[in-house]
Formats: C-alpha cells, sequence, structure tokens
C-alpha cells in the first residue's frame, strides 16, 4: 500500500503543484501523513477523473469513427437505417434492459446478504446446504430469459440470411489497403482508397472519406459478395448493420437494406490488416434512382469496363487429354 501511494504522489506532484494546492517550497516527505490529508485525496480523485473522462472521449471517439454521421462524445448506437439496424437495434434495447435488470438485482442480493447475514448477527452461521425452492428458482429463471432472449435472436438471424430476396448484387474485394467495388450487372469496377490529410477539402472527414465511394440507389436491397485478395478484412458499416469477414479464397455474403433518402454511410475496416489497418475506411453513398444511373453512365466511360470471354458452345470446348 505505502508502494502504491508513493507512485501515486510523484506522478501526481506536479499536478498538485500547478494548482497550487502544495506550494513548491514546502514539499511533504512524509508520504503517509499527506495520503490521509483531505486536499491531497482530492487532487488524486480529480487527476483520475480527468483520466477517466480522457479515456473515455478517446473511447467515444474510436466509436463515433464507424458511424453514419460521427459525433464528438457520442454514446450509444448511431441512428439505425435499414430494416436490418432497426431489428438490431430493437434487440440491443431489450438485451440492454434485461443486463441493467440482472445486475440491479444481484447488487441489491449481495449488499443484503452482506447486511444481513454479517457476523456480528450470526454468531453461529447457519449449515443449510439445499433448499429445493430456491434451486428450482435459479433454474428456471435462467432458462426463461434465454429464451426471451433466443426468441428476437433467431428472427433477426434468419432474416439476415435473407440474401436470395435482393435487387442487386455488389462484388466487394478487401485488400491491402483498399477496397474494390465491382457492379456485375452493369459491368464496371473500380478501387476506393482514403484520402489522405493533405488532401483534403472542405466537408470532407478525416480518416473516413474516399476518392470513390460505393454509390448505391437509395431504397434497395443489395446483395454483398465479399471476399480478401491477400489477408482478412472486414466490411463493417455499422449505421446498416452489416459486418463481415473477408478471406482469400472465400466468398460470404450478405445483404443491406438502403432505406429511401440521399446519405451517405460511413464504415472502417474492424479486423486488423497490416499497418494501414485504420487507413480503409468505407463510404457507401444512397441516391436517387436517377442520379444512380447518370452515375453508371459516366463510371463506365471513367472506369474500364469489365471484359468478359465469350460464351462457347458445348461442342467447341475442347478439353486436354491426359497422356
Amino acid at each position: 500500500m505505502n508502494c502504491f501511494a508513493a507512485r501515486m504522489w510523484r506522478r501526481n506532484r506536479n499536478f498538485l503543484r500547478g494548482s497550487k494546492m502544495i506550494p513548491s517550497n514546502n514539499v511533504v516527505h512524509n508520504v503517509g501523513s499527506r495520503i490521509m490529508d483531505s486536499s491531497f485525496i482530492g487532487a488524486v480523485t480529480k487527476s483520475l477523473m480527468g483520466a477517466a473522462f480522457t479515456v473515455g472521449g478517446v473511447i467515444a471517439s474510436v466509436g463515433a469513427a464507424g458511424a453514419a454521421e460521427p459525433k464528438p462524445w457520442q454514446m450509444g448506437l448511431q441512428d439505425p437505417s435499414g430494416s436490418i439496424a432497426d431489428k438490431a437495434n430493437d434487440l440491443h434495447n431489450l438485451l440492454l434492459w434485461i443486463i441493467t435488470a440482472i445486475s440491479v438485482f444481484v447488487l441489491a442480493l449481495l449488499i443484503y446478504t452482506c447486511i444481513r447475514y454479517r457476523e456480528g448477527r450470526n454468531p453461529v452461521p447457519s449449515k443449510t446446504s439445499h433448499h429445493a425452492v430456491i434451486e428450482v428458482v435459479w433454474t428456471v429463471v435462467p432458462v426463461l430469459i434465454l429464451l426471451v432472449i433466443a426468441i428476437p435472436s433467431f428472427k433477426l438471424l434468419y432474416y439476415m440470411d435473407r440474401t436470395d430476396e435482393t435487387d442487386m448484387v455488389v462484388k466487394i474485394t478487401g485488400a491491402q489497403w483498399y477496397w474494390t467495388y465491382e457492379y456485375p450487372d452493369q459491368e464496371l469496377a473500380y478501387d476506393s482508397y482514403m484520402i489522405a490529410t493533405e488532401d483534403l477539402e472542405e466537408g470532407q472527414k478525416r480518416l473516413l472519406d474516399v476518392d470513390y465511394p460505393m454509390v448505391v440507389p437509395e431504397g434497395t436491397r443489395i446483395k454483398l459478395l465479399i471476399q480478401a485478395n491477400d489477408v482478412m478484412h472486414s466490411f463493417f458499416v455499422p449505421s446498416l448493420a452489416v459486418q463481415i469477414y473477408t478471406v482469400a479464397g472465400r466468398t460470404n455474403e450478405a445483404w443491406i437494406d438502403v432505406p429511401m433518402g440521399e446519405k451517405t454511410y460511413y464504415g472502417q475496416c474492424n479486423q486488423i490488416c497490416g499497418v494501414n489497418h485504420s487507413y480503409m475506411p468505407i463510404v457507401i453513398k444512397a441516391v436517387s434512382a436517377d442520379d444512380y444511373k447518370a452515375w453508371v453512365n459516366e463510371a463506365k466511360e471513367e472506369f474500364a469496363t469489365l471484359d468478359r470471354p465469350a460464351q462457347k458452345d458445348d461442342a467447341t470446348i475442347q478439353l486436354a487429354e491426359a497422356e
């Protein structure tokens, strides 16, 4: 304890001097006596609270970095967009109430037990080893809680698996450290890189905006075919409640439900994929149907179209024979 007090004293000495709580010409060498001093305890409390708020701010800023519209000191989930995000947000809120109720109940039970069955009140402790009612209750109640959680959870899982009920397909490939978006039906593909800080224009977000976002029409259900060129990545857009890993040699499926309304959705790779892992932002830009058609025409001129090999009849296909 004394070692800990000494470390805390050395760590907060400069802070205390700066706040004039301890004069610089009157340094107290007796650590034990200063620990019990109320002013010292108050200063330590303030410094620890400041550190806690600093850490909280860092955590909030990291969480906000994946939001549709990043907000400083954001707490909780961002506003959901689309049916999947709405259902996931409802499940989150349900679980939050359940977890809070369980935590409060357990805390109250511990406090009651410590007070009611303390040594002074019970000099001769009870030797009870079994209680049928309590054993039934602590078995049945958790099962009922799990059932309450399981029903909406399974409904959401099966709903997220409806990749066949979509309007269009976008193939996404993760690489170190950029994304490639391919539109098979429109026969176009392009790479998306983060905009460097020195190249940012007014209104663009640092570490989030890209040169070529993924453009989709509003009010559309989109199937995502996701794969990787090298290491594992993770396509994560929290506002649309989509997060799926990219694995080289394997194609994973997911789908998003982009609601009506022109909006820009931000995300990031959240699987550590190398030294520039933090420079793989994701931008999905939802536009109107007319603007999307105009964008497709412009994109076909700007980006090289996909050259698909001509289909051959079965009679013209020649197979190599093994010697």
